[in-house]
């Protein structure tokens, strides 16, 4: 349907309306627009698209597309595009620093070309990591009517006759520095592994937070879970346009769907989806954005009454687009409602409660990915808070798939990531350690790196499950392993992980949620009169930046106060 628009009531009247905006007018005659065009609705189409990764090079296309859906809703479409950092180029080196910064900086680029050219509603396209968290962070900020896309996951490669992913490239890394992997099979799966367009198949970050983007209502029903290369993508981009006309004229806005209920709700998808630790991250970050307390405790306490139901890689075998074929996101959510886990209040942007959503699908009882509620893989979450004299203000870990959850052993202390790797391609690492990287927290990274080269390299070497790895930066959803994440106080605050020393005991019960560093407090004392805070080499530039503003993980690794501290709102300009 096509509605008929007030734009003296719309944002976009600063620009386009009356005699004192002729020279913003005629702008657009320059671009080609009609004065009927002029008159409508400015409908921002902000695109994560680049040539960087697999992840996002369908981003445009799709976006292209979502214009024809915003032009038949009565809208006129005004696409721009924001950068990525894409995770599977940046890992393992300097550039993952810049990772989770680029999640601040994709927030800020879209809140800037909103409020600069007064945009009336939002739809925005993502494909890798940071990217999703960034463009959802914006639309809750700015609260004009927003929809989600996500651009679609990679399908799965094929390598002797088995569906493989980027991460057995990482794994096999591991493998051929244990001697285990012949160069040329290294060569023959990198070649393999990622066979076309699309974000990390498995139930990693992107994929995770795509899950989100349905859960907490932000997304179209069953939209996110489609592969990149399905031809089905280009009519969800295109029913998104529409339908962010549908939300403007009902004036339905991000923080009337992203309601706690729906962050819950979306925590709770996260745990039954073995999803990857930084929606602990990613979650608490997208709440400030509405004025919602919502932290990691918050997160894992949600954790850790959800059953784990959905058999995904890496912690189980199946990929995004098997969860996809087995009726995607809402299945999941279809069996958690049954078993009482879901709140089916929060509104969505189909229009409808997530429960009206929820009761126009059917359970299919011949799938194999997603399990009933009362016949779960676990009966606790995949994702787990921990808590404990090392990590005073939180840590998490990944349970899903794991067999052993308990953890003692001697520190081994790196105050880097490459010293680390260094030492597990040099077989240095002992059974039976628990290996601690400090020094690589939001600040003191700066940046908060993930360690997936560290933590597959690890895995392939055997020792996946026979050492524990502590950090205060961050493992990748793609991460598999006794690997614990987020530990704050980070070390560049003082944090207890700062303290540590080779051969202290350390002690982690996932089971229990804590996570204890075994050293007198007396002696611990001493060592905080001799500690001293270290310098990093990034002191200037965007990560200086950062590095000055950031604050704990355990809160989401803010950059600005939030919601909390509006005065006004950019939507009701």
């Amino acid at each position: 349907m096509t509605h008929t628009f007030d734009k003296a009531k719309l944002p976009s009247r600063h620009v386009s309306v009356g005699p004192e905006r002729a020279p913003h007018r005629s702008y657009y005659y320059a671009m080609g627009m009609t004065e009927e065009q002029i008159g409508r609705p400015f409908v921002a189409v902000a695109s994560a698209g680049n040539d960087s990764a697999p992840c996002n090079t369908v981003l445009d296309f799709q976006a292209d597309i979502c214009r024809e859906g915003v032009e038949a809703g009565g809208g006129t479409p005004r696409r721009f595009n924001t950068i990525t950092v894409t995770d599977g180029i940046a890992m393992g080196h300097q550039g993952m620093k810049s990772s989770l910064v680029s999640r601040e900086v994709i927030a800020d680029s879209v809140e800037l070309s909103v409020r600069g050219h007064c945009y009336d509603a939002l739809v925005g396209f993502a494909g890798c990591d940071k990217s999703l968290p960034g463009m959802m962070m914006a639309m809750l900020r700015l609260n004009v009517p927003s929809i989600f896309v996500y651009g679609g996951s990679i399908l799965p490669g094929r390598y002797q006759d088995r569906d493989v992913t980027v991460v057995d490239v990482f794994e096999a890394v591991g493998q051929h520095a244990a001697g285990n992997c012949p160069l040329k099979d290294l060569t023959a799966l990198e070649k393999v592994a990622c066979p076309g367009h699309g974000a990390c198949g498995g139930q990693y970050t992107a994929n995770t937070m795509a899950c989100v983007g349905e859960a907490i209502g932000l997304s179209l029903p069953n939209s996110n879970m489609a592969p990149a290369p399905y031809k089905s993508r280009e009519e969800v981009a295109r029913a998104a346009g529409r339908q962010v006309m549908e939300l403007l004229a009902r004036n339905i806005r991000p923080r009337d769907i992203c309601t706690r209920a729906a962050f819950e709700n979306a925590a709770r998808v996260v745990a039954a989806t073995g999803g990857s630790t930084n929606g602990a991250l990613h979650l608490p970050a997208m709440a400030s954005e509405c004025g919602i307390e919502f932290d990691l405790f918050d997160v894992a306490e949600i954790f850790k009454s959800t059953p784990y139901v959905a058999d995904l890689k890496p912690g189980g075998k199946y990929v995004a687009k098997d969860m996809y074929d087995a009726g995607g996101v809402y299945m999941v959510m279809k069996t958690l409602l049954d078993g009482g886990m879901l709140d089916p209040s929060p509104m969505t942007v189909s229009g409808k409660t997530l429960g009206e959503n929820i009761e126009e699908v059917t359970w299919n009882p011949d799938q194999k990915v997603i399990y009933s509620f009362d016949k779960p893989l676990s009966p606790t979450g995949g994702v787990v808070g921990l808590r404990g004299s090392l990590a005073p203000d939180g840590a998490i870990v990944k349970v899903a798939g794991m067999h052993r959850l308990k953890f003692t052993g001697p520190a081994r202390v790196f105050d880097c990531e490459e010293d680390c790797f260094a030492a597990v391609e040099a077989r240095l690492i002992r059974e039976g350690e628990v290996v601690v990287i400090r020094y690589e927290g939001p600040k003191g990274g700066p940046g908060m790196r993930e360690m997936l080269s560290t933590t597959a390299a690890l895995y392939g070497l055997g020792m996946g499950e026979k050492v524990a790895l502590i950090t205060d930066g961050r493992f990748s959803g793609a991460t598999r392993g006794f690997c614990i994440g987020h530990v704050g106080p980070e070390a560049a605050d003082g944090g207890p992980i700062a303290l540590v020393e080779n051969g202290d005991t350390i002690s982690i019960d996932a089971e229990a949620g804590t996570i204890d560093l075994m050293v007198d407090g007396a002696v611990l004392a001493e060592r905080r009169k001799a500690w001293r805070p270290r310098s990093n080499d990034y002191q200037s530039g965007a990560l200086w930046r950062y590095a000055q503003n950031v604050g704990p993980a355990s809160k989401g690794a803010l950059t600005h106060p939030g919601a909390k501290a509006e005065t006004h709102v950019y939507a009701d300009i």
